[in-house]
């Protein structure tokens, strides 16, 4: 495995190749082992990987106080390597109902002062609203960020699931430094209208969702039985016959990687990471690892690299649109902003 660094985006800090996503850490896959999530965080820094990325409303705060127990615990050397990006401006309730967004300036920098709070740090680096707030202009929400950048609270400014219009308005009030958004394989939307324009404006995109929560990793079966607190059970891209197409995709993924010895979940990594190689390496996959087992075999995919035949033969098995089901439910499709 090689790890390099890259900047994020064209104002942003150097960061690892692969970055970790910690909310299933906390919530909606699952109960999740606390001891082995502290551990997996702690290996992932070990391996050079200096990215960390949490919402404030995973488990409403519960992530960001473990990666704050994981960083208090961690190495001085990896503790000093590491990055924190968090997305704020979710509205949750008590029993996990979604009220959602604030993007205003007040609120943010109220979520701002939690949020360094819980995870034991004098400074954000990356924060984001992680839905733009329709009832608030994006300047108003980016502009709060910039005083907060100004006081030394933030480091760098981020957007998530932003419009292209969106995007540029931002990017006309602050130097923005990524834009954090699903793509995958059956995930692909962004590549009609999104990305060029991150691109014109030298914005990084950091990719979550790069197994598709698990569909992409080759150990998702037809049979496995979710609980209610799974949001997979209640996504439409893991239901009935959508599931069984799904998997059905996964499995013509399955013989391109068997025959290049490489895991399903590699080489679904090793794609996203293929579609940034070609733009100065600027999109950074988040791999939502919980245990030191799967952090480890989605480190692999630093050694996959897939030639032109390669690719063309994963385009053929998984094409763009291929996938059946929209990636959330139509309540929270409406909400964003991204092509859908």
């Amino acid at each position: 495995m090689t790890m390099h660094t890259r900047p994020l985006g064209s104002t942003g800090p150097q960061v690892s190749a692969l970055a970790l996503g910690c909310m299933g850490m906390s919530a909606l896959y699952g109960e999740a082992d606390r001891a082995e999530s502290i551990a997996t965080i702690h290996a992932a820094l070990d391996a050079g990987v200096n990215l960390l990325d949490t919402g404030d409303f995973y488990a409403m705060g519960h992530n960001e106080m473990l990666i704050g127990e994981a960083l208090r615990t961690a190495p001085a050397a990896h503790r000093e390597q590491a990055l924190v990006s968090v997305k704020f401006g979710a509205l949750r309730g008590p029993e996990g109902s979604w009220l959602g967004y604030d993007g205003r300036p007040a609120a943010v920098k109220n979520f701002a002062a939690y949020s360094l709070q819980r995870l034991g740090v004098d400074h954000i680096d990356v924060y984001r609203i992680a839905r733009v707030d329709p009832g608030v202009p994006i300047e108003e929400t980016v502009g709060a960020i910039k005083e907060l950048v100004e006081q030394g609270y933030v480091r760098h400014i981020g957007l998530s699931e932003a419009s292209v219009d969106n995007i540029r308005r931002a990017a006309a009030t602050a130097p923005i430094t990524d834009l954090q958004v699903e793509y995958s394989l059956i995930t692909r939307d962004i590549e009609r209208e999104v990305l060029p324009a991150t691109r014109e404006l030298g914005i990084a995109v950091t990719a979550y969702g790069v197994l598709s929560r698990g569909l992409l990793s080759g150990h998702f079966t037809r049979d496995r039985q979710l609980g209610a607190g799974d949001f997979r059970a209640h996504s439409p891209r893991f239901q009935g016959e959508n599931l069984q197409h799904n998997l059905d995709l996964v499995e013509a993924l399955r013989k391109i990687a068997d025959e290049k010895g490489v895991s399903v979940a590699q080489i679904a990594i090793a794609w996203v990471l293929s579609r940034g190689s070609q733009h100065n390496d600027d999109i950074v996959p988040l791999i939502g690892a919980r245990t030191r087992e799967r952090l480890s075999e989605s480190l692999g995919a630093l050694d996959v690299t897939l030639d032109a035949a390669e690719l063309a033969a994963i385009e053929e098995a998984v094409p763009a649109d291929a996938a059946a089901g929209t990636r959330y439910p139509a309540v929270q499709m409406a909400s964003l902003g991204t092509e859908q």
